[in-house]
């Protein structure tokens, strides 16, 4: 009997770290610091005092609304904690709903049970370990179950506490477009954002990054008409191709 050939599988292509939903540019870094100047300098004259989508009432609130917010909406986070934040907006309140009592709350949002496990767990750390006070140092938040580098940068710079830049999906995307970064990791974008945005701009980089990923700069269809800074951008011509196709 003739043995059978066996073939060496092929390896998997590798997944980009953050995804994107349209083709990214890899320009040359650093960028002009002229450039990088005037980008911020027009976004913050259309965004004068940008803060975050999510609805909080105080530092824990906004801990679980942020690690709730994970591969979700904003939109979709804020319609389950108003009426979860209504009853449980401390640590102890959290743990006397409990997980069980806790998912009818969030189960219209992604994730959701492990989202529960997480909220409750961290609840009781604060509770027990921090005496029912958030901590706000990068370390102790991303001791908490559920808060990685992300959340944790979210909230400090959210607060007034670090000016930190969390690369989400739209700041990978944006920062990759405009030429700020481009790196391919999240944690590494982030490193050179911070190299090269000005320091009076960085406590509300972040936010400006996010908000015109969110709403002009889209995955699918860039708005580059309505672009204040289309101008700056090297990677225009082939976004407003982008966004007349679709």
């Amino acid at each position: 009997m003739k043995a059978k050939t066996v073939r060496p599988k092929k390896a998997a292509p590798k997944r980009p770290a953050v995804m994107t939903g349209a083709a990214i540019p890899i320009l040359a870094w650093p960028p002009d610091e002229d450039r990088v100047e005037a980008i911020f300098t027009r976004l913050s004259g259309v965004m004068p005092d940008p803060k975050t989508e999510l609805n909080f009432a105080n530092p824990f609130t906004l801990v679980v609304a942020v690690a709730l917010s994970a591969q979700a909406t904003d939109v979709s986070v804020n319609k389950a904690t108003e009426r979860l934040f209504a009853v449980a907006d401390t640590p102890e309140k959290m743990l006397a709903l409990g997980e069980e009592g806790l998912i009818p709350f969030i189960a219209s949002i992604g994730l959701y049970r492990g989202k529960a496990r997480n909220v409750i767990a961290l609840s009781r750390i604060v509770q027990e370990q921090h005496g029912g006070v958030t901590p706000l140092t990068r370390e102790a938040l991303q001791a908490l179950p559920g808060v990685g580098r992300k959340t944790a940068s979210v909230v400090l710079n959210e607060l007034g506490i670090e000016p930190a830049i969390a690369v989400d999906t739209h700041v990978f995307r944006v920062s990759h477009r405009l030429g700020l970064a481009n790196a391919s990791t999240p944690d590494k974008v982030e490193a050179q954002l911070h190299r090269i945005v000005p320091e009076d701009w960085l406590p509300k980089a972040h936010h400006w990054l996010i908000l015109h990923g969110r709403y002009t700069c889209t995955a699918r269809k860039p708005a580059c008409s309505a672009c204040v800074i289309a101008d700056l951008c090297p990677s225009r011509a082939g976004l407003a191709a982008l966004g007349e196709a679709r």
